[in-house]
């Protein structure tokens, strides 16, 4: 090496990072293939393949049916409790996969986040739009339960991109704080089943939110979720109580959830290849 070479130190930055957009709009090919990638891989070598996407929702739609609907007699806002319950697990199971794979997806991509470069939030980007398909599929059967039950969807659908839109968000968000923790601590692996159920508890899937007097319900709405799956049911199914204020909360609460889970994801991306 002759003594004028220059020479270059790639050290990581200090501080928070900016977020970079434009970085990932110059990665956008690389975002399609991760997605694509995660989407043969997740049923690769499944019986059923694709077809869990519709089973899962649709048995605990059944077990919910069975011991909320028949035997505890819980309301279900003048709807027939069988897709009462899943209308709203349609964008629960979107919500719920998405962020258990979303949590997971840097450590399972460890060897490549060590080997060469290329913006992170792509990883639990990728594993949340790759749901969208599983999210697709389940609600194919919706419809079709929509038509069996004689329900005709309300002029509210064209709020349906923007709930999905919320969900994708919430997802996105929580899965980002998620899996940039599950890097630096390994127990986050462990918190997240149980982190899942117990969110599945505290949304309006197996009730609905009218039974909260106000302002609790709208309070209820700090849980982004509430909104998304009181939306689906509002547009979907012409469910009484229009949940407006719950989904302006839920709104609000998701964009700071995916604004500080991003601002968080940059802030521990220095030490992604090291600690992984």
């Amino acid at each position: 090496m002759k003594k004028d070479t220059p020479i270059i130190r790639i050290r990581p930055g200090k501080g928070w990072a900016p977020l970079r957009p434009k970085e990932l709009w110059e990665y956008r090919e690389l975002l399609y293939f991760f997605t694509w990638r995660d989407i043969k891989v997740r049923y690769k070598q499944t019986v059923l393949g694709a077809a869990w996407a519709v089973i899962q929702p649709f048995f605990t739609m059944i077990v919910f049916s069975l011991f909320f609907g028949k035997l505890a007699k819980i309301p279900s806002d003048n709807i027939p409790y069988p897709i009462f319950s899943y209308a709203a697990l349609v964008p629960w199971s979107f919500f719920s996969n998405s962020l258990t794979h979303g949590s997971n997806s840097l450590v399972e991509n460890a060897n490549l986040i060590k080997k060469i470069y290329f913006p992170r939030l792509l990883v639990p980007t990728s594993s949340v739009i790759s749901g969208i398909v599983d999210f697709i599929l389940a609600f194919i059967v919706l419809l079709l339960m929509m038509m069996f039950f004689r329900i005709t969807p309300t002029i509210h659908v064209v709020w349906l991109p923007f709930l999905l839109l919320l969900a994708f968000a919430t997802s996105l968000g929580v899965g980002l704080w998620l899996s940039a923790m599950n890097v630096q601590f390994r127990d986050v692996r462990y918190v997240i089943p149980f982190l899942t159920q117990f969110w599945l508890f505290i949304t309006p899937i197996a009730y609905p939110s009218s039974l909260l007097p106000e302002p609790w319900r709208t309070l209820y709405a700090i849980n982004p979720m509430a909104g998304v799956v009181e939306g689906f049911r509002w547009a979907l199914l012409g469910a009484d109580t229009a949940p407006g204020m719950m989904i302006v909360i839920s709104s609000i609460v998701s964009g700071v959830i995916l604004v500080s889970g991003a601002y968080y994801f940059r802030r521990m991306e220095r030490s992604f290849a090291d600690v992984v």
